[in-house]
């Protein structure tokens, strides 16, 4: 989960999370500048064994749909220690052992 308190209330969904951008959800109009920073904080699911952290973060696009609106960003400066690298590096090992399955 991702929050961005100075831009909604409550959570979003983090869609997707590299070492170099990120891709949140939502389901109310997120209202955001393209090209202005914002602080995300991210909640990893428990599963991951990792405290919250935070990341400031470049809007790069907004999309809104019927229900949802998403938008992604360019990490601009990630959070001091490991925490961060080590929820990347989990999520890649996620990916490639438990792949989700297409219907």
């Amino acid at each position: 989960m991702a929050t961005m308190r100075d831009v909604f209330i409550g959570s979003a969904l983090l869609k997707d999370i590299s070492v170099s951008g990120c891709r949140i959800e939502h389901t109310i109009m997120i209202n955001v500048e393209r090209g202005k920073r914002y602080t995300l904080h991210i909640k990893p699911e428990s599963s991951a064994n990792i405290g919250e952290f935070k990341v400031e973060a470049e809007v790069c696009w907004v999309k809104a749909r019927d229900c949802a609106c998403e938008a992604g960003f360019i990490i601009v400066e990630s959070p001091k220690g490991k925490a961060f690298q080590r929820y990347v590096d989990y999520l890649a090992y996620r990916s490639c052992h438990y792949p989700l399955s297409r219907t």
